[in-house]
This record gives structure tokens, C-alpha cells and sequence, in this order.
């Protein structure tokens, strides 16, 4: 585990921790903080429980990029609270998490855990691109399935993935991506191509669930392969499946771009260290006794101290 560096789907793990956490817990005005507290938790309980040397809080700079909306429309339509010409759409957010996150920011800031997030992109590309650069074993926390498809066992890349908390995770490898889905990193992406994730907006090629979406990667290795075979009069697809595949041509055709996650988003130079002490003290105190942080981030800097 030398070297292991951990990235944090920040938005999918404080999102976690608003729901999971009451939001009785407040600041000393009244204000909640219960995604602060509960984020700083479920940052100490990783730390504690995996040891990585190097940590990256990778951030949601633009939720929905205009380039992936360019090409499927209803990318994460449903989503959107307001729309903005010439900037980011606003996401539905609930009203008590919203003045959470630049506090969060601030936190993480002031303890010196990185925090990495590019216009245009979002938190799924930046950890896509850190993973792609990596040169050793590399933790990636986050509740969102999509980025299952970076799983990659030769180079020790896997998803650590919340049941409940961050106290159990799913530790997901290709063994545990074979035996649900049947596919391997590099195919989750075309399987959830096909079968579509109303979550994100993606239509996916109608009649093709999951389990079809798997036999047919089992049988033609990849997207490129099952196109080729709608070509192929002897391939083994059935008269309704062809038909379906040969409808879809213009979504598949696009989608890839949208599902993959980036892997070239222009990072700034970071020191990704786990940081043993605070990067800004002083602010930190501040930060402390304004949002009333108390046990979660002393547990925190006692367990980065060790």
C-alpha cells in the first residue's frame, strides 16, 4: 500500500454525509453543518482505515458540462434547478447544503488536503485524469457507479464504494465487477452505454438492459465489436436486437465522449501529500469556532498527526 494515493468524489461523499447526518448538528448561530461534519468524519474514517499517502479532494467545477450537453441533451436535464446563458447551469440542490460547500472548501483548504477541481469538468474527469497519470496504486471514494469503469487490477486501481458510510465500503476490483455485471473496468463504461442510467439523463439503446448489455460485450469484446456486428449478417445478434442496435447508430456514435470520464483535464500543480499538520492554523481555528467543527475535525488532525 506504499504510495497509494486516495481521490475523493467530494460532491458524492458530502452529499452522503448531508443525508446521513441529522441536521440538528449546527453551527453555534444555528446554521447546519451537518455535510461539513459528517464529510470531515468520513475523511478521517478513510484515513484511518486505508492509509494513503497522497489525498486529493477532487471537485465538481462544472456539474454538467456544456461539451457532454452538446452532444446528449438530456444530460442530467432533470437536474437542473436554473439555466444560465454563457455559464454553468445551477443543480437542484437541497437549500440547507448549498452555504455548506464553500465551507467545506475553506476547511479542507485551511488542513492542506488538496483540492482539485477545472472549469469545464467534472469531479468524475479530474480523478479520471489523476488515475491516468498515476504511478502507483490508487484509491478512488465515491458512490457513483460511473467510475467503476476505471477499476484496472494490473495497476491497482479500485473503487472504494459506500454501503453504509464510509465505515463499510465495497471494495471494488474486476472480480467483484465480473461477478455482478460481468464485465471488467474497461467495459463498464460500454455497458452502461447501453443500458442507459436515467440518473445521468442517458437514454440507452432501448430493448438493451444490463444483462443483454453483458452478453452482448461477452460475445463481441467491446462497443466497436457489437457495431461491427450489426454489420455482419452472420453474427449472432437476434432480428430485434439488430434493429434496436441499427436505430441507436447516432446515440452510440456520441456517447462514449459522455460516459468515459477524461482522461487529459489540464491539472494544476498540486501537492497531493497527506498533509500530518494543518496548512493555515490560524484560519483553521477560525474556521473551528465559527461552524462549531469540534470532534470532527479534532478527531481528524489527531488521526493525520499519527
Amino acid at each position: 500500500m506504499t504510495g497509494r494515493l486516495m481521490l475523493l468524489d467530494t460532491a458524492s461523499l458530502y452529499f452522503r454525509a448531508y443525508f446521513g447526518v441529522p441536521d440538528s448538528v449546527r453551527a453555534p448561530d444555528g446554521t447546519p453543518v451537518n455535510a461539513v461534519r459528517g464529510l470531515l468524519d468520513f475523511i478521517d474514517r478513510l484515513v484511518q482505515d486505508h492509509r494513503p499517502a497522497k489525498l486529493v479532494a477532487c471537485m465538481d467545477a462544472d456539474w454538467r458540462p456544456q461539451w457532454r450537453v452538446d452532444l446528449i441533451p438530456t444530460y442530467k436535464a432533470h437536474r437542473v434547478a436554473e439555466e444560465h446563458e454563457g455559464a454553468p447551469d445551477t443543480e437542484e440542490v437541497p437549500d440547507t447544503l448549498t452555504p455548506q460547500v464553500p465551507v467545506i472548501e475553506a476547511v479542507l483548504d485551511a488542513v492542506g488536503i488538496a483540492r482539485v477541481g477545472v472549469a469545464d469538468y467534472e469531479a468524475d474527469d479530474v480523478i479520471g485524469t489523476f488515475t491516468a497519470r498515476a504511478d502507483g496504486p490508487v484509491d478512488i471514494v465515491t458512490g457513483d457507479r460511473d467510475l467503476y469503469q476505471l477499476v484496472d487490477d494490473a495497476r491497482g486501481i479500485r473503487v472504494l464504494y459506500p454501503l453504509k458510510g464510509v465505515g463499510t465500503l465495497q471494495l471494488t476490483d474486476e472480480a467483484v465487477l465480473r461477478e455482478k455485471y460481468g464485465v471488467d473496468g474497461r467495459g463498464y463504461a460500454d455497458l452502461a452505454l447501453l443500458r442507459g442510467d436515467p440518473s445521468d439523463g442517458l437514454p440507452g439503446v432501448s430493448g438493451i438492459g444490463e444483462k443483454t448489455a453483458a452478453k452482448l460485450l461477452a460475445e463481441f469484446g467491446d462497443l466497436a465489436g457489437i457495431m461491427a456486428a450489426v454489420d455482419d449478417p452472420q453474427a449472432k445478434l437476434t432480428p430485434s436486437q439488430r434493429k434496436r442496435l441499427t436505430e441507436a447508430r447516432p446515440y452510440v456514435a456520441v456517447a462514449p465522449k459522455v460516459v468515459r470520464v477524461a482522461d487529459d483535464v489540464p491539472l494544476p500543480d498540486v501537492d497531493t501529500t497527506l498533509p500530518r499538520t494543518p496548512r493555515d492554523p490560524a484560519g483553521l481555528e477560525a474556521l473551528a469556532a465559527r461552524w462549531g467543527l469540534g470532534g470532527s475535525l479534532r478527531r481528524l488532525l489527531t488521526t493525520l498527526a499519527e
